[in-house]
């Protein structure tokens, strides 16, 4: 007699095989980290990196208006880090390190 396995089996088996090889990709996963400081009166000083430790050098930061001009187009430095002159208007900064690894910081969060 042959048997044959009702569809939902064959699902269940696949989405735990789906899981098991998945799996080891999101215990390596890590989310983009950037904090920004007043680093005195005039000036802003902003560190990026990434949740698992490791820094990020050359990673885009830009300081933008909310009129979505660049008021400062930047890189971090080889010490994840990349200090300018703090804008006399409202901005935001952004941290962008490629699709879905991005990290916005408005201006009024900078102290």
């Amino acid at each position: 007699m042959k048997r044959i396995f009702p569809m939902s089996s064959w699902a269940i088996a696949l989405g735990g095989l789906g899981a098991a090889l998945v799996s080891p990709s999101l215990a390596l996963a890590h989310y983009p980290l950037c904090t920004c400081e007043m680093a005195d009166a005039q000036t802003v000083r902003c560190t990026g990196g990434f949740s698992d430790g490791s820094g990020a050098p050359g990673v885009t930061l830009d300081v933008i208006s909310y009129d979505e001009q660049v008021l400062v187009a930047g890189k971090l430095g080889a010490d994840s880090t990349l200090v300018f002159p703090k804008p006399a208007s409202e901005f935001y900064v952004l941290f962008d390190a490629g699709p879905g690894h991005t990290v916005e910081i408005e201006h009024a969060d900078i102290h």
